[in-house]
């Protein structure tokens, strides 16, 4: 760079950073046969096809999440908490009627992908044709803890929209809620879903607030080289997933120069095959409310599952308007309503970062006992003080975490 002479590009899309993590421990019959069946899959070696699923996706790992029953739900401290046996028999039997139903979903996606490897010329490339999501419903309901409001309105928007022949504009959805809630983690799942490369696709763009758009004073370079790529995209795509993290820092005229592609489009503006395209928005913005209205509720004796959208949608949408420390409420997005559905990450409790911890291990063919999930769980700082019920940063780090218990 040139000093002041050479303002800095917007640098490529750079992808969500993933979850890694660890321990060989004790073994029960139903993890000494699930250590043979990784064994066996590492002989036989990783996939060379990239329409072949890699590492923690692959469909071993996955269908073995889906099918191991959890670990035991403990509280705070370890402590477990007393269930009656009607009712532990009738959530053990929806349960696995639902592992079943995900396992599913998973087998006919991957059958997909495994025609593709074996009959290439009857596949078609991601740019070519939009995926449906067959195996989001799966990786949201086994792989998404917590938060069942986001689960089923992403699932539902995503189908709905991708369901659409000729849709007038793009779907926008905004996640917002606390760190370590999942909302990077939901926006890689709906990539991984969409793309056979995932976030590595050349049809999704991730923009880090912060990273490519950092100096305020080369708002009007952002702005061109911005909407150039998403242009660029969409000429070359025919579905697009453009994701914005960081939301509410973005500069006000980053947001206007997305007006254009958020717009509804007028019939005659319409192609015999329209493009579709999603923004994803991931904030922080609004996650002091949703915490505060799941605390309540649950204080006044609600479950968790028993909170709706008619609880936080009103009050996070105001959250957002009125809040001073960004601009993104006050955007032309927001006010003119090119946001289609804001979506509430629900703060995350002790019993969640262990299923965190859980999948962790396994996703690194990791064996773990309920001990070392509780010794993780515990290494978090849970707020407010008094109660202790939310992670302060949700699962975030959890992967790191696990490694102090390597041998």
């Amino acid at each position: 760079m040139g000093g002041e002479l050479c303002p800095p590009a917007v640098p490529v899309a750079t992808p969500i950073p993933g979850q890694s993590g660890p321990r060989k421990c004790r073994r029960s019959p139903a993890h000494r046969g699930l250590e043979r069946a990784v064994e066996d899959e590492r002989r036989r070696g990783p996939a060379a096809d990239p329409a072949m699923p890699r590492g923690p996706r692959s469909p071993l790992w996955l269908l073995l999440l889906l099918l191991l029953p959890p670990p035991s739900t403990s509280g705070h401290g370890g402590r477990a908490r007393p269930r009656e046996g009607a009712e532990e028999a009738g959530s053990a039997f929806q349960g696995l009627r639902e592992r079943l139903r995900a396992a599913g979903a998973l087998c006919r996606r991957y059958w997909a992908l495994f025609s593709c490897r074996v009959w290439p010329e009857g596949c078609r490339q991601d740019e070519e044709a939009p995926a449906q999501p067959l195996g989001l419903e799966a990786d949201l309901r086994m792989r998404l803890h917590g938060q069942h409001l986001a689960r089923e309105l992403v699932l539902t928007a995503a189908r709905g929209y991708l369901e659409l022949p000729r849709p007038d504009k793009a779907l926008a959805l905004s996640f917002h809620g606390w760190s370590g809630t999942g909302k990077n983690f939901v926006a890689r799942m709906l990539a991984e879903n969409l793309y056979r490369d995932g976030l590595r696709s050349d049809c999704v763009k991730v923009f880090i607030a912060t990273l490519h758009f950092p100096h305020h004073k080369y708002v009007d370079l952002y702005q061109e080289q911005l909407a150039a790529q998403i242009r660029k995209t969409q000429e070359h795509c025919h579905q697009t997933l453009f994701i914005l993290d960081e939301a509410e820092k973005l500069h006000p005229g980053l947001l206007e120069a997305l007006r254009p592609h958020l717009g509804r489009q007028a019939p005659e503006n319409l192609r015999a095959k329209s493009p579709r395209t999603i923004f994803l928005f991931l904030s922080n913005l609004g996650g002091n409310i949703i915490n505060e209205v799941v605390l309540n509720l649950l204080k006044a004796g609600w479950s968790r599952e028993e909170i709706g959208m008619e609880h936080l949608e009103l009050q996070l949408q105001a959250e957002i308007v009125e809040s001073t420390d960004s601009g993104f409420g006050h955007s032309c997005l927001v006010k003119e309503n090119l946001i289609d559905i804001f979506i509430p990450f629900l703060p995350l409790e002790y019993r969640h970062v262990r299923l965190c911890a859980r999948d962790a291990f396994l996703s690194q063919e990791l064996l773990y006992t309920e001990e070392a999930l509780d010794e993780i769980a515990k290494m978090m700082v849970y707020v407010p003080k008094e109660e202790q019920l939310f992670s302060s940063q949700g699962c975030k780090s959890i992967s790191q975490r696990i490694n102090y218990f390597l041998p």
